[in-house]
């Protein structure tokens, strides 16, 4: 496996760290029924081929993703072995069933420290990181990066990160204390970020972990339409643009095209579309997800595929060719809507 310097004071890290959010189940913006057994010899299995960190978030399955990485990494030495990322800021306690709010609060980011260590049975976090920014609250961000920076100081994190900021929230971070990773979304399908957040943490010596790589799934090859349609109802990919028209025929296409040049590569389409985000200047590792010990063994090449110049030219040129994705820097996805931490009331975006 690969590794990778998480930024200019960061872990080397594996090229691909197992993605949580999946394993949390089916909650209001989960990815359908799952097992924990399933979940837990999934991460497991990635660990064994070598990857050396997991990405959860208090948020995903309302806690139970982080009690799930907790349990499967029992057997390992959590810190050396493997590392725990997760994240604080959104929170659903005291809101209206299925609502969840952006807080960024000190007292919030420390009481979810706590819960995390908890749900996770450690005595320090790896690598923590600001979920979303805090759109509805009223706090300062200096005061919300200070709090993560007293957090480090305590000897509760290691590193802290920033996933979903935009450069100038970025900047606001780093006058205050060294931003140690971004995480954005960043596949073949969501672009933007290459020519804002990606080029900021280069600048600036800070580790970028792109999320959704395959784009949810649709970039693994799996889904055709009518897969699409038999989507569970619980499955947060039925209203996901990406998933619907106008944009989901030349996704489609982009799929196809990609499959034929990883097949005369002697590929798969899954390693492809990793491989793409890896090769990009200033990414330190992709995030990838998944539910069982298969999905593990789908993805994990891609830590040893680095396209050439000619193969990335043509990736470009079906890119290019379909119109897919977009090169826009991301807004938030509508279960990211703002929600008064307090009320519950919806606010604008």
């Amino acid at each position: 496996m690969r590794t990778r310097l998480l930024g200019r004071d960061g872990p080397e890290l594996s090229v691909i760290g197992f993605g949580a959010w999946g394993i949390g189940g089916p909650w209001r913006f989960g990815w359908g029924p799952v097992d924990d057994d399933d979940s837990i010899a999934a991460i497991r299995r990635a660990v064994e081929l070598g990857v050396t960190w997991v990405d959860t978030a208090a948020v995903y399955g309302l806690g139970h993703s982080e009690e799930v990485v907790g349990r499967a990494l029992s057997p390992y030495r959590v810190g050396e072995d493997v590392l725990v990322f997760t994240k604080c800021g959104r929170r659903w306690e005291g809101l209206p069933d299925g609502e969840i709010g952006n807080d960024l609060r000190p007292e919030s980011i420390r009481e979810e420290c706590e819960s995390s260590l908890r749900r996770l049975g450690l005595e320090r976090i790896d690598l923590y990181q600001c979920h979303w920014p805090d759109w509805t609250t009223g706090t300062q961000l200096e005061d919300s990066w200070g709090t993560m920076a007293a957090l480090v100081d305590e000897g509760k994190v290691r590193w802290i990160g920033a996933c979903n900021f935009d450069v100038e929230q970025l900047d606001r971070c780093e006058a205050v204390r060294h931003v140690d990773s971004v995480q954005p979304p960043l596949s073949l399908l969501a672009r933007g970020v290459l020519s804002t957040v990606v080029p900021w943490a280069a600048e600036h010596g800070a580790g970028v972990l792109g999320y959704s790589p395959l784009a949810s799934g649709l970039l693994s090859g799996d889904y055709d339409r009518d897969r699409i349609a038999r989507l569970a109802e619980d499955d947060a990919r039925r209203q996901a643009p990406p998933f619907r028209e106008p944009h989901l025929s030349p996704n489609l296409e982009l799929v196809e095209r990609l499959r034929r040049l990883a097949a005369g590569l002697g590929t798969t389409l899954p390693a492809l579309a990793i491989a793409w985000v890896l090769a990009q200047p200033g990414v330190t590792a992709s995030i990838v997800g998944a539910r069982l010990p298969g999905h593990v063994d789908g993805w994990v090449a891609a830590a040893e595929l680095a396209p050439d110049d000619r193969t990335l030219r043509e990736i470009g040129d079906a890119v290019a060719a379909t119109g897919a994705g977009s090169d826009v820097p991301p807004a938030p996805p509508p279960h990211i809507r703002p929600v008064h931490a307090r009320t519950g009331a919806k606010e604008p975006v």
